[in-house]
């Protein structure tokens, strides 16, 4: 007797399905950006994130910039393991084990979100402490605050010394070459400027802990969900190429 094919492949089996994962993996997108990139209705790509969301591969949240419009973001972790059971599911010799990510030496990294007290902080000191300082990390803000206690205290329970950190206007790194530049607020994404070399930003839509009224608890989801975006991000990092 047969058996049905894996979850996974039921969900993204379908072309269009697999044009919105593969976008969604570069970073969040609004629907109308997807429609535009795929190039197909906007009925229709709504239908089919509809049945993204369905297989818990992709998730929603409105934007903290324009309520009206929603961020899809990618559930990479759980592409990761439905991935795996789909190899198994196949033959035992398939079941895919990811390779550990790779520090890009000297690859440089800028994360922006408005106030630069907590997500972009958080994301900085993450991604410093996790390559060993192999990757150069950044981050600035559009309407820079004092950074927040919480965050201080979430990386430090995560082992993540904050050092002597300070919030930055974006402005303080006009001029300067990045291989990535993050926007980790809605609105930041709405007005980060453009650096040398035109890298396209990548855009995360983090929640900021600040205006949520949980406190405490809720720095420590963003740190949490910093850390496993940053896995993933560490994968797609090149070192740089010497300028002619």
């Amino acid at each position: 007797m047969s058996t049905p094919p894996p979850e996974f492949v039921v969900a993204a089996g379908h072309p269009l399905r697999w044009r919105l994962l593969t976008e969604l993996a570069r970073g969040d997108r609004q629907v109308h950006e997807l429609t535009e990139l795929a190039g197909q209705p906007q009925s229709l790509v709504s239908y089919h994130l509809g049945k993204l969301r369905g297989a818990a591969l992709v998730t929603a949240r409105r934007s903290s910039a324009d309520g009206r419009d929603t961020y899809y973001t990618l559930d990479l972790a759980r592409c990761s393991a439905m991935l795996a059971d789909t190899g198994g599911a196949l033959h035992p010799g398939l079941r895919l084990t990811p390779p550990g990510p790779v520090a890009a030496d000297g690859a440089r990294v800028l994360f922006l979100c408005t106030g630069n007290s907590s997500r972009s902080q958080m994301a900085e000191a993450l991604l410093r402490h996790r390559t060993g300082g192999a990757v150069q990390a950044f981050s600035a803000g559009s309407n820079p605050k004092p950074i927040a206690p919480y965050a201080v205290a979430a990386l430090a329970d995560r082992g993540v010394p904050l050092g002597p950190a300070r919030s930055k206007h974006l402005s303080e790194f006009a001029g300067e070459r990045f291989d990535r530049v993050i926007t980790l607020c809605d609105r930041v994404r709405e007005v980060c400027p453009e650096f040398p070399g035109h890298p396209a930003p990548t855009h995360w839509s983090v929640p900021d802990p600040a205006a949520d009224p949980a406190g405490r608890p809720a720095f420590d989801r963003v740190a949490a969900e910093l850390d496993e975006r940053l896995t993933f991000l560490l994968h797609t990092l090149t070192p740089p190429t010497e300028a002619s």
